[in-house]
């Protein structure tokens, strides 16, 4: 009986210790959110300094560093923590596509047609167009991003499929080397790997466009099935599309693309070396090689005409940007045992709603009230301020409690469902986080297994 409570202790602190991690997660999320909010809206433009700032620093890119950050840190310990690829994705596709959806049909009905934000059904090539975004790789498929917020949500489901393949072939705990790999790549050929090899015309880029679609209609088929074989070669599958897409393809510069992943792989080896996963010797080696080429890749290529693609003011706004998203997370990271603000963990929970709204909001907003012209006093230009931030995070909550969470819920009683129908085959015990219990009196160590229950952050979005 004393063996079962020491047990049973340890296994409650064991799932205990995730909960207390997530709130700083949450932070981050909250933060960067209202960070690429404020960008969007043009907070710089109200203030004294902020071309200087802007010269120097820029929100976006800052803000949408740490989300890839927060993804690359959680995503991969999602799937291993479930050990269950259908499940992984399941989760995945009632997470994003039910709020980008209604994202999507707000858009369509509160934004005029010359509104660049949204472009789905507007480019003169609706089929083309509604078939890329709904793979969410347009960026990578010559074709305009529906929503100018969507562009990112293509980085994110590659590193998906990247993950995913990795899992089937044994090879996710191998993150330091394809953080490194990427960011060498980027260092080395960032300025002349030629992105566009498939063309920009209509015709090459339908034939792109069927092509990818099919493939990820298959591999999702695949990892769907529950059939060990079957989900490898769907992961496989996208998983090569992806490499394939973003080396060759993509619409932002290669420099940028290899620096995106090299940082996400690099947050996953924090994560490794924080669970013991790796040594913590190769993990500082591997996130500083990936820092320090995130500052040399900016300084050597984001220049020249090379910032139109990046939409910065130049190579040191991308250094101290990138940088200083560095510099938040490893600094909540150091934090992650203390409690958070709660406000921020409440902006983190709707962060991915605040994303796909907050250009709707100012764009719809604005008009109403006037702007533009921005306003000069300093009374007007804090009330418009607050007008936008109040009637975009109402708008944000609204999507959160009502599409995302009942989503969710869905998600979870589909899975069940398709559990059901398709019955996996025992595939062994679910990988999860180790945790060493103290050795009984005259007996060995003991090792018991202790499920992470984690929050997965919604996929990070900023206009570009």
């Amino acid at each position: 009986m004393e063996t079962i409570r020491r047990l049973s202790a340890r296994r409650s602190r064991g799932t205990e210790r995730p909960t207390a991690r997530l709130g700083w997660l949450d932070a981050l999320r909250g933060v960067a959110a209202l960070m690429v909010a404020m960008h969007h809206f043009g907070i710089l433009e109200l203030l004294p300094f902020g071309g200087a700032v802007w010269a120097h620093f820029d929100l976006g890119l800052y803000g949408v560093m740490v989300f890839f950050l927060v993804s690359g840190y959680i995503i991969p310990a999602s799937l291993e923590r479930r050990g269950d690829v259908r499940a992984f994705w399941m989760g995945r596709l009632f997470r994003i596509y039910p709020a980008l959806i209604a994202a999507y049909v707000v858009a369509i009905l509160v934004l005029p047609k010359g509104d660049g934000s949204v472009a789905l059904f507007r480019t003169g090539h609706d089929l083309i167009s509604l078939t890329a975004n709904a793979t969410m790789l347009q960026d990578m498929l010559n074709v305009v991003n529906g929503m100018g917020v969507a562009w990112t949500l293509t980085y994110e489901m590659i590193f998906y499929f990247l993950v995913t393949g990795l899992f089937t072939l044994g090879w996710h705990k191998r993150s330091s080397a394809f953080a490194v790999g990427f960011a060498a790549v980027g260092l080395v050929f960032g300025g002349t790997l030629t992105a566009g090899v498939f063309g920009h015309d209509v015709g090459s880029t339908r034939h792109l466009v069927l092509a990818a679609a099919l493939i990820v209609l298959m591999g999702f088929v695949c990892m769907l099935s529950g059939n060990p074989a079957l989900t490898r070669l769907g992961a496989l599958l996208v998983g090569g599309l992806g490499v394939v897409l973003l080396f060759t393809n993509s619409r932002a510069p290669v420099f940028e693309t290899l620096t995106i992943f090299a940082t996400m792989f690099a947050s996953t080896v924090l994560h490794r070396a924080e669970h013991g996963q790796i040594d913590r010797m190769q993990a500082t080696l591997a996130c500083g090689f990936v820092v320090v080429s995130g500052v040399a890749i900016g300084w050597m290529y984001n220049r020249n005409g090379m910032e139109q693609g990046t939409w910065t003011s130049g190579w040191m706004s991308w250094c101290i940007s990138y940088a200083g998203a560095w510099a938040t997370f490893l600094g909540a990271m150091a934090l992650r045992k203390r409690r958070f603000p709660r406000v921020l963990t409440w902006l983190g929970a709707v962060s991915f709603s605040l994303y796909l709204l907050h250009v709707h909001v100012v764009h719809t907003l604005g008009p109403l009230v006037g702007v533009p012209p921005r306003p000069t006093a300093t009374g007007a230009k804090v009330l418009w301020g607050v007008e936008f931030l109040t009637v975009a995070l109402v708008a944000s909550y609204l999507l959160y409690r009502l599409v995302e969470l009942p989503f969710q819920k869905l998600g979870r009683k589909a899975l069940k469902t398709l559990e059901r129908l398709l019955p996996a085959p025992s595939a062994g015990p679910v990988q999860e986080a180790p945790v060493q219990e103290a050795p009984f009196q005259g007996g060995p160590t003991r090792e018991v297994r202790v499920q992470e229950v984690q929050v997965e952050p919604e996929a990070a979005a900023v206009t570009r």
